[in-house]
Protein backbone atom coordinates (compact mmCIF):
# COMPACT_ATOMS: atom_id res chain seq x y z
CA UNK A 1 0.00 0.00 0.00
CA UNK A 2 1.60 3.82 -0.93
CA UNK A 3 1.95 5.43 2.08
CA UNK A 4 1.67 9.25 2.39
CA UNK A 5 2.84 11.56 5.12
CA UNK A 6 0.82 14.54 6.17
CA UNK A 7 2.59 17.47 7.87
CA UNK A 8 -0.10 20.26 8.97
CA UNK A 9 -1.20 21.51 12.07
CA UNK A 10 -4.77 21.23 11.33
CA UNK A 11 -5.97 18.28 12.99
CA UNK A 12 -9.21 18.63 10.54
CA UNK A 13 -7.16 19.10 7.88
CA UNK A 14 -4.97 15.80 8.53
CA UNK A 15 -8.14 13.43 9.46
CA UNK A 16 -9.64 14.68 5.77
CA UNK A 17 -6.78 14.06 3.92
CA UNK A 18 -6.54 10.23 5.76
CA UNK A 19 -10.24 9.85 4.75
CA UNK A 20 -9.74 11.07 1.37
CA UNK A 21 -6.90 8.61 1.08
CA UNK A 22 -7.57 5.09 2.65
CA UNK A 23 -11.14 5.60 -0.04
CA UNK A 24 -8.38 5.13 -2.87
CA UNK A 25 -6.18 2.83 -1.48
CA UNK A 26 -3.94 5.07 0.29
CA UNK A 27 -2.45 5.01 3.88
CA UNK A 28 -1.84 8.54 4.82
CA UNK A 29 -0.26 9.22 8.54
CA UNK A 30 -0.27 12.75 10.27
CA UNK A 31 3.40 13.65 11.56
CA UNK A 32 3.38 14.67 14.82
CA UNK A 33 5.62 17.13 14.35
CA UNK A 34 7.89 19.17 11.92
CA UNK A 35 11.35 17.56 13.93
CA UNK A 36 9.75 13.68 13.51
CA UNK A 37 9.01 13.96 9.47
CA UNK A 38 12.53 13.02 8.56
CA UNK A 39 13.17 10.64 10.55
CA UNK A 40 9.85 8.94 10.19
CA UNK A 41 10.61 9.40 6.23
CA UNK A 42 13.49 7.40 6.46
CA UNK A 43 11.83 4.70 8.78
CA UNK A 44 8.97 4.06 6.40
CA UNK A 45 9.80 5.34 2.82
CA UNK A 46 6.64 6.90 1.98
CA UNK A 47 5.28 7.19 -1.98
CA UNK A 48 4.60 11.03 -0.97
CA UNK A 49 4.80 13.70 1.79
CA UNK A 50 2.08 16.23 1.69
CA UNK A 51 3.46 19.20 3.64
CA UNK A 52 1.64 23.20 4.56
CA UNK A 53 3.74 25.93 4.21
CA UNK A 54 2.83 26.78 7.86
CA UNK A 55 3.68 24.56 10.78
CA UNK A 56 2.53 26.40 14.17
CA UNK A 57 3.92 30.12 12.31
CA UNK A 58 7.35 28.08 11.28
CA UNK A 59 8.00 28.40 7.85
CA UNK A 60 8.49 24.74 6.58
CA UNK A 61 10.28 25.85 3.62
CA UNK A 62 13.90 24.74 5.86
CA UNK A 63 11.94 21.68 6.26
CA UNK A 64 11.56 20.93 2.64
CA UNK A 65 15.04 21.90 1.76
CA UNK A 66 16.54 19.88 4.72
CA UNK A 67 14.57 16.68 2.42
CA UNK A 68 16.57 17.86 -0.72
CA UNK A 69 19.88 17.67 1.07
CA UNK A 70 19.22 14.31 2.59
CA UNK A 71 20.48 11.92 0.33
CA UNK A 72 18.11 8.92 1.11
CA UNK A 73 15.12 11.44 0.68
CA UNK A 74 16.36 13.90 -1.58
CA UNK A 75 13.99 11.96 -4.28
CA UNK A 76 10.91 11.74 -2.27
CA UNK A 77 8.17 13.76 -3.83
CA UNK A 78 6.64 16.58 -1.75
CA UNK A 79 3.59 18.41 -2.14
CA UNK A 80 3.48 21.78 -0.91
CA UNK A 81 -0.31 23.44 0.40
CA UNK A 82 -1.29 26.67 1.46
CA UNK A 83 -3.79 29.31 2.16
CA UNK A 84 -1.79 31.92 0.75
CA UNK A 85 -0.25 31.89 -2.81
CA UNK A 86 3.36 30.98 -2.21
CA UNK A 87 3.53 28.58 -5.41
CA UNK A 88 6.48 29.87 -6.69
CA UNK A 89 8.81 30.05 -3.64
CA UNK A 90 8.08 26.34 -2.84
CA UNK A 91 9.14 25.31 -6.12
CA UNK A 92 11.79 27.19 -6.20
CA UNK A 93 12.87 25.72 -2.89
CA UNK A 94 12.61 22.23 -4.64
CA UNK A 95 8.73 21.17 -4.06
CA UNK A 96 6.99 18.82 -6.69
CA UNK A 97 4.00 20.43 -6.12
CA UNK A 98 1.86 23.24 -5.01
CA UNK A 99 -2.10 23.01 -3.91
CA UNK A 100 -3.31 25.87 -3.01
CA UNK A 101 -6.40 25.40 0.04
CA UNK A 102 -8.88 24.46 0.16
CA UNK A 103 -8.29 22.34 -2.90
CA UNK A 104 -11.08 19.84 -3.98
CA UNK A 105 -10.03 15.99 -3.06
CA UNK A 106 -10.13 14.93 -6.30
CA UNK A 107 -7.45 17.57 -7.56
CA UNK A 108 -5.02 16.00 -4.04
CA UNK A 109 -6.05 12.27 -5.70
CA UNK A 110 -4.57 13.33 -8.84
CA UNK A 111 -1.50 14.52 -7.64
CA UNK A 112 -1.03 11.19 -5.03
CA UNK A 113 -1.98 9.09 -8.25
CA UNK A 114 0.91 10.62 -10.07
CA UNK A 115 3.57 10.74 -7.54
CA UNK A 116 2.85 6.98 -6.59
CA UNK A 117 2.77 5.59 -9.87
CA UNK A 118 5.96 7.52 -11.43
CA UNK A 119 3.54 8.49 -14.34
CA UNK A 120 3.88 11.87 -16.43
CA UNK A 121 2.55 14.40 -14.74
CA UNK A 122 -0.74 15.14 -14.84
CA UNK A 123 -2.62 18.28 -15.62
CA UNK A 124 -2.26 19.76 -12.29
CA UNK A 125 -0.96 23.43 -10.95
CA UNK A 126 2.63 22.87 -10.65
Amino acid sequence: MNRILVLDDDPTFGRLVQTVCRLEGYQAEVVPSPEALLPLAREIKPALVLMDVHYSRRDMLEVLRALREDDTLRDLPVVMTSGMDRRHECLEAGADAFLMKPFNPTELLKIIAHFARREEKPDVPA
